[in-house]
Parts: structure tokens; C-alpha cells; sequence
């Protein structure tokens, strides 16, 4: 790291250029480069001496590792298989910015794939290219998505192979996920110091062998950012501004809102809403103050895919108008026609 001596603002020396000005201040003075500790240090019990230190983890990974044996065999689990987790992780970042995506302390979900060493490396294309999908069907623009591999001087010392999923953020492009092929080097290193054999005998072969590893990390505070970030717009609507949360129909907190036109339509609604909530078990809202623009307007900002509105003709004609939220386009369907509607709607986004 280096501090500018003018601004006292701290920076990643391999992330800017020290021939050049600072990006705060414009002042070309620098502190010499020095290393930096990314690993949180504390103290356990109520003596503070050297036996006392102790440091919060920077990732979740390492418990899946430690008990790997003990889930593979109370599970009667067969190679290849893998283990999911989610849970706090702590690095002590220079320069924590840009509101939830670098912090000091965030949550992560990991997924561990234990595989043959020959089956590896088809893994981690396939790992690759899945988790890739997986922000598709969560409503990410693709334009915004790429898979970015690393480069032989980037990859960490238990890497084979590295792949960033990154995302164009507002200030530019950056990490969302990594997928690693860790190769057997994590249960090598335990099996080593532990003094447990950690491998797995092949029935097939009679041949015991050391898994080999394909990793796919996610910050879930990074991944909310994005989602935020994706889905915020502003546009005009009949010479009107409206703040919209094109969140996909999936992820989407709410649902589907239920608006009767008049308070006095309240009873008909209410028991549709309830029938909805009831065979679909989805989150849905029920809103009857304000006019009916305003609450479809309350509708986009927190991001509800669709507005069903019952009516005076509804009482004739057994048909509610349903609105969506993305191009405010309006449409008469049947009651009954309601719950295969959010069905299909959620089945495909």
C-alpha cells in the first residue's frame, strides 16, 4: 500500500500508477510501498499475550475442506458431489468504498465440487459456464455480464485455473464471482498437517486417490449491489417521472400487487388476493389508499412485476386489467385466469 503525503488518502499500490499525480489531490508525493495484511487479528480469552492471537477467517472455504471426510462418508456420498455454504467472512481492505462493494466485513456463499483429478478440468468449464447462466436467470442484463480468465501472473498459488465473473458497475468493471479450480492442493495441505488421509478409495480401480476441487465464491452484499444497480431506472410515463426496480419476476420481493379501483371493490379483490396467496404461497400486497397511479408508482419503486386491478366491468365481466411494470402495458384476462398467469409468469421470468 501507499499513502499520498499530501491528502493522507491511502491507495493499492498495484492499482494505480506512482509516476502520475494522486487521483484525490494532484500531489506527486508518495509514502514508500509497503505491505499491507489482509487477515484480521484479534485476541481470544481474557489475556492479551502472543498465545491469545487469533484471526477472523477471510473465507468460509476452509471449513468444507476440514469436513470433507466426515461429510463424505455420513452422507454415503459418491464422487462427484459438492458442498454449499454461506457465511460471514472478514478482510482487512485498505480502502473499503463504494457502498457495499468492498467492506471490510460481508457475507459470501461458496460451493465446493469434489471431483476425479481427470474429470477436473471439463468441471470447471462446466462450473464456469453454469454459474455464468445463473446471473441470466436472475434478470442481470448480459450486455452487463462477462467471463474474464485470469492470466498466468493473476492466479493465485493454489489456482490451476481462475475465471472472474465480473459485472460493468457503474465504476467500471469488477469481480462478482470467482470459479477456481483449486486442483486437490486445500485436502493436500490439510491431510499434510492434520496427519488424516483425506483421500477416497475407487472402487472401481481399488486405487485411492486425492478429489480434486472446483470453487465458486460469491459475495452476497456484491451481488445485491448489482442486482440494485441493474435493475434502478428512471423514465417518463404520460409526462410524469417514475422511479422503477426492474427486478426480476423471480427475485422480486413482491410479486404481484392487488388494487381494487374503488374501496367499495375491496371484498371481491381481497378474496382473489387471498386465493392467490394461498395456492401460489408467493409474497403478494393488497393496496387500496391512494389513487390508482399512485399506487401503481409505489408498485415500480419496490419493484412488483405486475398490478392486477379489479374494476366496475369486473363485476360483469369476471376480468381484471393486469399492468406490467417494466412497459406499463395494460390487459384484460379473466379471474379464473389469474394464478396460471403469475404460474407462467415466475416459470419463465
Amino acid at each position: 500500500m501507499v499513502d499520498c503525503l499530501k491528502c493522507k488518502h491511502r491507495y493499492r499500490a498495484d492499482e494505480l500508477d506512482l509516476t502520475k499525480p494522486c487521483p484525490h489531490c494532484g500531489n506527486t508525493a508518495w509514502t514508500e510501498v509497503r505491505q499491507f495484511n489482509m487477515m484480521f487479528k484479534t485476541q481470544l480469552g481474557a489475556a492479551a499475550d502472543n498465545s491469545s492471537i487469533a484471526y477472523l477467517r477471510p473465507e468460509t472455504a476452509q471449513a468444507i475442506f476440514i469436513n470433507f471426510k466426515n461429510v463424505y462418508s455420513t452422507n454415503r456420498v459418491k464422487i462427484p458431489f459438492g458442498i454449499a455454504q454461506i457465511g460471514k467472512a472478514f478482510r482487512n481492505e485498505i480502502t473499503p468504498k463504494q457502498f457495499l462493494f468492498r467492506m471490510r466485513e460481508f457475507e459470501q456463499m461458496e460451493l465446493e465440487w469434489f471431483c476425479k483429478p481427470e474429470d477436473a478440468d471439463s468441471f470447471f468449464e462446466y462450473w464456469s459456464q453454469k454459474r455464468y447462466a445463473f446471473y441470466a436467470s436472475i434478470g442481470i442484463t448480459p450486455e452487463k455480464i462477462r467471463l474474464r480468465p485470469h492470466k498466468p501472473d493473476e492466479l493465485a498459488h493454489y489456482s490451476k485455473q481462475c475465471v472472474d465473473v465480473e459485472y460493468e458497475f457503474p465504476f467500471g468493471w469488477k469481480e462478482l464471482e470467482g470459479i477456481a479450480h483449486r486442483a486437490s492442493f486445500d485436502l493436500q495441505q490439510h491431510s499434510t498437517f492434520s496427519g488424516k488421509d483425506l483421500s477416497v478409495f475407487d472402487e472401481e480401480t481399488k486405487i485411492s486417490y486425492m478429489p480434486n476441487v472446483i470453487e465458486s465464491s460469491v459475495g452476497v452484499d456484491r451481488l445485491f449491489l448489482t442486482l440494485l444497480f441493474d435493475g434502478y431506472r428512471e423514465d417518463v410515463i404520460e409526462s410524469e417521472e417514475r422511479v422503477v426496480l426492474s427486478l426480476h419476476p423471480t427475485i422480486a420481493p413482491i410479486k404481484a400487487a392487488f388494487l381494487p379501483l374503488s374501496k367499495k371493490l375491496n371484498d371481491p379483490m381481497h378474496a382473489l388476493y387471498q386465493e392467490v396467496k394461498e395456492k401460489l404461497t408467493i409474497e403478494s400486497i393488497f393496496d387500496d389508499n391512494g389513487s390508482i397511479g399512485k399506487r401503481y408508482r409505489r408498485q415500480d419503486e419496490i419493484g412488483t412485476p405486475v398490478c392486477f386491478t379489479y374494476d366496475f366491468e369486473s363485476e360483469t365481466d369476471h376480468c381484471v386489467t393486469v399492468r406490467n411494470r417494466d412497459t406499463t402495458k395494460q390487459e384484460r384476462i379473466a379471474i379464473d385466469q389469474v394464478i396460471p398467469y403469475l404460474h407462467t409468469l415466475l416459470q419463465r421470468g
